[in-house]
């Protein structure tokens, strides 16, 4: 079946159609041309049209010409529009005019370079031009290396190999740092929070380099549609940049569909499980062979849809390759295998996280399927981009959970239609990031005294306090890095934490295998002693877990359950910043430590998803300094709507904040977290916090301090535009309990009018 016949059945479907809030047909688009530009190379244009291409489309034009003036850009199409001719057709250019000329490819993931890559090198066999384009990153050989650093004219590799294979070493790489004419950093919406700030650090040490060198290199930038892709490159690469978003490409026909799950307790407001709906409607797509790709929001959500499909498909040999499953946490080798069976055809459905949200090529995909709103609108975009990418129709089904913001979205379609995109946030000067990036460039070359690093106005002062921690040495007006250790191995750039854990299959006696990783923060829940941990739609449970040896020991089992566990926070205050009143509340801002600890886990049977009972867990408790804002109610308030009546509102408050912040600051929900504390040990009343789920804090709670009272707004909004009689886990939450919903209203109510924000 064809996804247009899928589709037109689907229109006839009456069970269907009842849970559609919103079914939207983008039309075709046909391609917008210019011819190729007079500075681009001949032999560039003569490969171009051996393929059949006479003319660019408008944006890849633009693009060229800018790069071949040196001028730095940002260009931001959708997902299959060509960015990739923005970059390779200037960078081939220069380096057939100029055979010393050198261009550096930044993606910011191995699958993203390896098979970006593959089109690089097809034009330059098809030229027969005597340029060398190399992948430089943790799996090249060693022998490689060498030819790489003294031949490569294009070397590809991304920011984690870039951070500690490439700028420590640069005595090494003198051919590519004093030719280096172009950087690329592709896919620059993917750099947001700690890792954005991290790259935007690692661009500065590189920029510090290359200016030793002599070199000032052009940067090209590519992003998906965000919010401000020219404000976020230009705070990456600290350059004025050029936007290029006028997009010239076709696209076919793509169907949009909203749906929302069945009510089944409509006193409860509880609504039919998401993850059994997306079940129904991917075994359906699969059934009818149609081949999809399903976006789950997390590991666990993706390894049950995994293990679900999987058994619609298990021969009598027990082989069910036509599904796969994939995130990240799988072995590098496994993910790649997986992504060339996705281009051979091979694989029917493939669930996965974000991980394949960037644009690897992986086939041709008719339908998208998204188990929850992926929590901002670009990401969702991108998502839906997967599929389509070769012009014919295509499908997005969207399936709402019973979350809060789930059901806005779902509920308020022309939302998510009628806005931008949100904003990329990163803080690049934040303390904790910063001074680990000044160490790392005062190995690399000693700081002079008055430098700047970066656009940072004060350097002195970090320089000066790496000097009294006898970090740093000044000599002669110099500061020399002077510890002993390489800092460059303590920083992962994707968190502030460089803690990986592995996962060891010991099925098998004589031979243990390393199956996966996993990052401490998440190893409490899904990894303690005796937790199902899912692979691929297989189970393992967990026979030990070496916290610090940082290993986690499974064994192969066959169980009808799967495990999820509870976290639970406490927060102390450390210092205060600054606070000032908004009418009935006092709004702060400041320091705070974020202690938490697992101390039990649940059995949910698979299918039904019911609970068959629970274990305790124990593990160390875990620490993490950060930022945060905070809400102070004022003592009243317990008096005028009681004690309970309170607490249940304020639960549904910090449950609506959690999916509301999200959307305004562009980060992923588990990027901020939200606690509400009946007495408040700090300010001794009813207080609302909202912290960075980062070590030392990205700038999150920052901008939520400086929105006034938009959330809370926001959050009215919400609860009335919910259908519910009194609260339901849409609004107010399932902790909140009944009445909450009435008394939030009133609360919120009475807060924005002390402020002269009546509603």
């Amino acid at each position: 079946m064809t996804v247009a016949e899928y589709i037109e059945k689907l229109k006839n479907s009456p069970n269907f159609l009842r849970g559609v809030t919103s079914w939207r047909v983008e039309p075709a688009r046909e391609a917008r041309y210019a011819d190729f530009p007079a500075e681009l190379d001949d032999r560039v244009c003569a490969v171009l049209r051996q393929r059949g291409i006479s003319r660019l489309y408008i944006h890849q034009a633009e693009a060229v010409k800018a790069a071949l003036a040196g001028e730095d850009f940002v260009v931001v199409t959708p997902t299959a529009s060509g960015k990739t001719m923005c970059y390779n057709l200037p960078v081939l250019s220069a380096i057939l005019q100029d055979e010393s000329s050198r261009a550096l490819y930044l993606f910011p993931t191995k699958a993203l370079s390896s098979d970006q890559v593959a089109e690089l090198y097809s034009m330059i066999e098809a030229m027969g031009a005597e340029i060398k384009a190399y992948t430089y990153d943790g799996d090249t050989p060693a022998a490689a290396r060498t030819a790489i650093r003294q031949a490569g004219h294009v070397v590809v590799t991304n920011p984690d190999m870039l951070h500690q294979g490439i700028l420590p070493h640069h005595a090494r790489w003198v051919k590519l740092f004093e030719n280096l004419k172009y950087v690329v950093i592709d896919e620059i919406h993917a750099y947001r929070g700690v890792f954005g700030s991290n790259l935007a650090n690692v661009i500065r040490r590189l920029k510090r380099i290359c200016a030793f060198y002599g070199a000032h290199p052009t940067f090209i930038c590519c992003s998906a549609t965000i919010q401000n892709p020219k404000e976020l490159a230009e705070a990456m690469t600290g350059r004025k940049m050029r936007l290029i978003a006028e997009n010239g490409a076709p696209a076919g026909e793509r169907h949009i569909i909203f749906y929302n799950p069945p009510v089944v307790n409509r006193q409860l407001g509880i609504r039919e499980d998401s993850l059994k709906e997306t079940r129904n409607i991917a075994a359906s797509l699969l059934e009818n062979g149609i081949q999809s790709i399903v976006f789950g929001r997390s590991r666990l959500t993706v390894e049950v849809l995994t293990r679900y499909l999987k058994d619609m498909v298990r021969d009598p040999l027990g082989n069910a390759g036509k599904v796969r499953g994939y995130r990240g946490g799988y072995l590098p080798s496994h993910r790649r295998e997986i992504e060339r069976e996705l281009r051979a055809g091979n694989v029917m459905t493939v669930v996965s996280t974000n991980a394949l949200e960037l644009g690897i090529d992986i086939g041709q995909l008719d339908a998208c399927v998204l188990c929850g709103y992926p929590g901002t609108i670009a990401s969702t975009w991108q998502q839906a981009g997967r599929a389509g990418r070769r012009g014919g129709v295509s499908l997005m089904i969207v399936v709402a959970n019973s979350g809060p913001l789930d059901q806005y979205v779902i509920n308020h379609p022309d939302y998510f239609f009628g806005q931008s995109p949100e904003k990329a946030l990163i803080n690049p000067d934040n303390l904790y990031i910063l001074l680990n990036h000044i160490k790392c460039a005062a190995y690399e070359l000693p700081f002079q005294e008055g430098e700047l690093f970066g656009d940072l106005p004060d350097t002195a002062e970090y320089l000066d306090y790496l000097k009294d921690q006898s970090i740093l040495r000044l000599v002669g007006g110099r500061y020399y890095w002077m510890a002993e250790e390489f800092p460059q191995a303590g920083i992962n750039l994707r968190s502030a934490s460089d803690q990986n854990f592995l996962i060891i299959d010991i099925t098998d006696p004589k031979k243990h295998r390393v199956i996966g990783e996993m990052d401490r923060f998440t190893v409490p829940m899904l990894l303690h002693q005796y937790a199902i941990y899912m692979h691929e739609g297989s189970q393992y449970q967990v026979e030990k877990l070496d916290f610090d040896d940082r290993k986690g020991y499974v064994r192969k089992v066959e169980v009808g359950y799967y495990t999820d566990a509870d976290l639970t926070t406490s927060l102390k205050v450390l210092d205060e910043f600054e606070s000032r009143t908004m009418g009935l509340i006092t709004c702060a801002r400041g320091e705070v430590l974020a202690s938490s600890i697992v101390t039990m886990f649940k059995k949910f049977r698979f299918d039904t998803h019911e609970s068959l009972g629970w274990g305790p867990v124990t593990l160390p408790e875990l620490e993490m300094q950060t930022t945060a804002c905070w809400w102070t109610l004022p003592e009243g308030m317990e008096a005028e709507y009681g004690k309970d009546a309170l607490q249940g509102a304020m639960l549904g408050l910090a449950h609506l904040l959690r999916h509301i912040a999200p959307m305004h600051l562009m980060c992923a929900p588990q990027d901020i977290r939200v606690e509400y504390h009946v007495r408040d040990p700090y300010t001794d009343k009813p207080t609302v916090y909202l912290y960075d789920n980062v070590p030392g804090g990205i700038g999150l709670s920052d901008k939520v301090y400086e929105m006034d009272w938009m959330l809370f707004a926001k959050a009215l909004e919400m609860v009335k535009a919910c259908p519910c009689e009194d609260g339901c886990p849409g609004c107010v939450g399932a902790a909140a309990g009944p009445g909450a919903k009435n008394t939030l209203k009133h609360v919120l109510k009475s807060l924005l009018n002390s402020a002269g924000k009546g509603v």
